[in-house]
């Protein structure tokens, strides 16, 4: 009998190597490539990535990206408006960022290594994103 694993918050804690790769309709690919850490604040875990932003034909550009999640694996912008929530045992979510929307698919198969893929569509956005994490 296959026995679906369900993850818990405390269980992202900590620093992680990542990984995206970006592909835009019309445009060369586009990467990402840094550390994600996840750490214990206001009743949840705050998330923080850094890294560098490579695009084609131009020098890698710093980036910087954050959220809160909190113990039912909310997730939330920084100015506190909730963003999706994580599928515990992985799987699909959506958000309506109108009029583009965002859906992800969480696979935590290979835990602690784990990926989610963005498929972003709307008038004004055509996008997959990749991300990898891999525990530090």
């Amino acid at each position: 009998m296959h026995q679906i694993m369900t993850r818990s918050l405390a269980e992202f804690s900590g620093t992680w190597v990542l990984k995206r790769e970006i592909l835009q309709v019309g445009m060369p690919p586009a990467a990402f490539e840094g550390q994600a850490e996840w750490t214990l604040a206001r009743k949840g875990l705050d998330y923080v990535e850094r890294g560098f932003l490579k695009l084609a034909d131009q020098p890698p550009m710093r980036a910087e990206r954050q959220y809160h999640w909190d113990i039912d694996l909310n997730i939330y912008f920084d100015d506190g408006r909730f963003f999706h929530q994580v599928p515990k045992a992985g799987g699909d979510a959506t958000h309506w960022c109108d009029p583009d929307r965002y859906d992800v698919t969480y696979d935590f198969g290979d835990w602690p290594n784990w990926s989610c893929t963005w498929k972003v569509s709307g008038p004004r956005k055509d996008y997959r994103l990749r991300s990898e994490y891999v525990k530090a």
